[in-house]
């Protein structure tokens, strides 16, 4: 290795290049604007590696697959299915596999699915850059330049790698996916002082961002994984974020097992100090791991996010991970990224301050249908005289160019999105640019300078010739000696002149991006750099365009008990306004900015959290802090955004989505929802879907607890009782997959109860069986191991297999019974229609048909070692079962008679 290269490497890792002159930044680089040789660019790129982010390879189908186990609660249920082989009871080991097997396939499957559809939406599309070497231009694919390649910035192309402008020409670029600033940024090569953010470094240039207008050089400082961009990709391999629901599961996987574990060793000892058989306590003991264990959990909860996942993807959500939607259900904050996901990410003219009057202009985004609106009617050409010129000022600004794109279904740009904005207002004001041209043509066209901040135009209007400026205004206010009104001009006195000042002002504080407007009789083409003194015309206001529907989903979600909050890379007082407009930024809320979170320690920020609705300014160091500091608030947090700066705090948030039509390809690699229409409603229909997944799973958890608190109370009462165990292993088994296997999945589908948008939103816990779920499991068990300890004794007198089998249809239609039991919280049994979940009646009938055949078949009895029962034995089960409704009843009817008197 070159040693000369290896000094440069080191010295590139530590440099500051926005502090450089270009001649220091060149000389560092060890370079010149005539570019490297062939020769120097094939040394670097030995060095350096490709200009590329590292690919994730995709998850083979057998990664998926074996992925499924990666539960404490599946290590349980292979324990438990090694017991078995150990013991030879092979029947029921097989019975538990297939069970671990039949949810991994089905997981497996939707993971795919997903997989498939992303991988889908990406753009394989190679982009090529121009490079300067030896003097000459070449075209290269992006991924072979090197740092100190020099390379050609021109209108509308991507920029290959992080560089340092050498060269600037009235350059701008679109920087938002990067740094969510929705406006155009001006590049120069002027060496800047201090630490700027990435958002301020005004002379570098970045990976993945656009060059709007203009053009430049640049000499390459970073590539690959060294870039802005890189930096980020770094991040998100960093970030480990679980999800609530698979938190959940982990902590009551654990708690299964300590129960279990304290059990065995309670039973075990209590055997060896009153010296029992202990065999006969080992085999108690395995049929407490059978029953303790709910087999059926990890394959209903498979089947009931699956089904959710299903119900998204019809509403254009493509759901990655299966537990996603669940999550935000859960979730208490809303994190929603401007640019892009609040807003279009495309500039819209909104007011406009005309002859001494407010107007406003309706529409969305670039689509060119709209109106100019005075006190909420049409504003004509003939009341308002100096709209006419606003609006043929505004046709004549820049070259940019608009289109309908019929497949995308969208208005979209190609050039400046300030002058894009003021072709929009023109059209709307029913001036076409190819029109106004035809009728007024150009003499003369002065560009947009960066140096006097305004560009104009000079056409011929009949037999005179005018000259119409466009620009910052306090560069148009400093020309103006007059201003127009009602068609006639007025003197421009100083007094006006700082009113006209505090009008900017206004509406600069109200977020809007200004300019001015001036025009004048001209004789003739003009010196650029001795513009005449100006007739004062208007302001016109711009901001990012609101989405359509953002508004409305805002309210949703803080209808639904969620607390919204807007991140942003731009200023803030443009933020605050925007998420005014979208109902984020409420009265009595306040507004951070990177600044001030700099300023703060993690625990002032925690504190301040409760307060912020935005945050302005942010890096995405910023944004990852904010969620962060959200979690360490134990407060369950979904991120919405669509740039690559987005990324870490949609890895690190409890659940990200990221939008899929014009969202970056690292934003959507790194959600676990992608809405693939770009729709702010769907993550309100998310909402309310994970919020009914939620509320099954606590349903289905609850049924299957019940079952398994019920056979463990059986067990353990049997034991001390010193009685021989009720139920067989198998017998258990048969009723943890089979019967309730069938019940618990048609739970699932109960239909959702009416407003789980408006219902009063839980309090997050570490633990999905909190304190009510806790006390009716109990009022659930206790009838089960009761009636059935009290019937398999009635019985054992004559023949224990006969004692077995009443004990084993006895729990069985306690299952059946308690299914309608579970099917609410609050109303009773007898209120609920039955034909409601047809699901659960067609279950019924299937579980009810294969008790009768473990009951009455040959083949049935001698794996499950039972024998027939009689017409009366069979009513007596039944009639003891349904002892199972009555506390179950009671505590409905006292919840019910509790929530009348707290009802406002």
């Amino acid at each position: 290795m070159n040693p000369g290269l290896i000094d440069l490497f080191a010295k590139m890792k530590k440099t500051a290049w926005h502090n450089l002159k270009t001649a220091e930044a060149l000389a560092k680089l060890r370079t010149q604007l005539s570019g490297l040789s062939p020769k120097e660019a094939e040394r670097r790129m030995a060095k350096f590696g490709p200009n590329k982010l590292p690919e994730a390879k995709p998850d083979s189908l057998l990664e998926i697959f074996f992925r499924q186990f990666q539960s404490p609660l599946i290590y349980v249920l292979l324990g438990a299915s090694l017991i078995f082989f150990i013991l030879d009871d092979h029947i029921d080991a097989l019975i538990v596999l297939f069970v671990l097997v039949f949810n991994a396939i089905i997981g497996t499957v939707q993971e795919g699915k997903a997989q498939n559809t992303l991988n889908a939406l990406k753009k394989f599309v190679e982009t090529n850059t121009t490079v300067i070497r030896e003097g000459r231009e070449l075209i290269v694919p992006d991924w072979e330049v090197v740092p100190g390649d020099i390379i050609v910035l021109q209108e509308g192309e991507k920029v290959p790698a992080d560089a340092r402008v050498v060269e600037a020409n009235q350059l701008r670029l679109d920087e938002a996916a990067l740094t969510g600033k929705s406006q155009p940024v001006h590049k120069d090569q002027v060496a800047l002082k201090g630490q700027p953010t990435v958002a301020d470094q005004v002379n570098m240039v970045f990976k993945g961002t656009y060059v709007l207008t203009g053009s430049g050089l640049a000499v390459i400082t970073t590539t690959g994984m060294e870039t802005a961009i890189g930096q980020i990709s770094q991040k998100i391999v960093a970030i480990d974020t679980e999800s609530p629901l698979k938190g959940n599961i982990k902590r009551l996987s654990r708690l299964i097992i300590l129960v279990f574990i304290a059990s065995a060793a309670y039973l075990f000892g209590h055997a060896w100090l009153t010296g029992r058989d202990l065999l006969e306590s080992f085999e108690a003991i395995v049929a407490m791991a059978v029953s303790i264990i709910p087999e059926g959990l990890p394959i209903v909860i498979t089947l009931v996010l699956a089904a959710g996942v299903w119900r998204m993807g019809k509403r254009n959500a493509l759901v990655k991970r299966l537990q996603a939607v669940e999550a935000l259900g859960e979730a208490r904050v809303a994190a929603i990224d401007k640019t892009g996901t609040i807003t279009k990410n495309e500039l819209v003219v909104r007011e406009l301050y005309v002859g001494g009057r407010f107007f406003r202009v309706s529409g969305v985004g670039y689509q060119p249908q709209g109106r100019v609106l005075i006190n909420n009617r049409p504003a004509g050409f003939e009341e308002w005289p100096e709209l006419l010129r606003v609006g043929q000022a505004s046709a004549f600004a820049g070259s940019a160019r608009l289109a309908y794109i019929e497949d995308e279904d969208r208005w979209r740009i190609a050039g400046d999105p300030t002058e894009a904005a003021l072709q929009v207002l023109g059209r709307k004001m029913g001036l076409e640019r190819d029109d106004v041209l035809r009728s007024k043509p150009i003499i003369q066209k002065i560009p947009f300078d960066y140096q006097v901040k305004y560009q104009a135009v000079v056409f011929q209007e009949g037999r005179n010739k005018m000259l119409a400026v466009v620009g910052a205004p306090e560069s148009i206010l400093a020309l103006a000696t007059g201003w127009r009104r009602d068609g006639r001009r007025l003197q421009m006195t100083e007094a006006r002149r700082k009113e006209l000042a505090q009008i900017f002002e206004n509406m600069a504080k109200d977020g809007l991006r200004v300019l001015a407007f001036a025009e004048k009789k001209v004789g003739g083409k003009i010196d650029p750099t001795k513009m005449p003194k100006l007739d004062f015309l208007g302001f016109c206001g711009m901001r990012d365009a609101l989405r359509p529907e953002a508004a409305r989903a805002v309210r949703k979600l803080q209808a639904a008990g969620l607390r919204v909050a807007m991140i942003t890379g731009d200023y803030e007082a443009a933020a605050r306004a925007v998420a005014r407009e979208a109902n984020i930024f409420l009265e009595g809320d306040e507004s951070l900015s990177g600044e001030d979170i700099d300023r703060m320690g993690e625990q002032e920020l925690e504190s301040k959290l409760a307060r912020v609705s935005v945050f302005a300014r942010v890096t995405p160091e910023h944004k990852l802090r904010i969620i962060q500091a959200y979690r360490r608030r134990r407060e369950i947090v979904a991120m919405t955004g669509d740039g690559v700066n987005d990324a870490p705090s949609l890895v690190a948030a409890d659940l990200g989505v990221a939008m899929g039509r014009l969202g970056t390809e690292v934003a959507k690699e790194a959600a676990d929802i992608v809405l693939l229409d770009d729709n702010l409603e769907s993550v309100v229909a998310a909402v309310e879907e994970g919020r009914g997944i939620y509320q099954t799973i606590k349903r289905v958890v609850l049924y299957l607890f019940a079952t398994s608190s019920g056979e463990l109370l059986l067990i353990a009462t049997a034991f001390f009782l010193r009685l021989p165990l009720p139920l067989l292993a198998a017998q258990i088994i048969w009723l943890n997959v089979v019967t309730d296997g069938f019940l618990d999945v048609a739970l699932a589908f109960e239909p959702k109860p009416a407003g789980l948008l408006k219902a009063r939103l839980e309090k997050a816990r570490a633990y999905i069986v909190d304190g009510a779920m806790a006390f009716r499991i109990l009022i659930m068990a206790l009838p089960m191991m009761i009636g059935t300890i009290w019937l398999f004794e009635q019985y054992l007198v004559f023949d224990l297999e006969k004692a077995r089998t009443v004990a084993l249809t006895a729990m069985a239609a306690f299952q059946w019974f308690n299914a309608w039991n579970c099917r609410s919280w609050d109303r009773s049994v007898f209120q609920i229609n039955p034909f409601s979940n047809r699901f659960l009646l067609a279950a019924l009938a299937i579980v009810v048909s294969l008790q009768v055949l473990v009951v009455y078949h040959p083949w049935m009895q001698f794996v499950f070692r039972t024998t027939a029962l009689t017409a009366r034995e069979w009513l007596l089960a039944l009639g003891v079962a349904a002892i199972i409704l009555v506390p179950e009843e009671i505590r409905k009817f006292w919840v019910r008679r509790r929530e009348e008197k707290t009802a406002p």
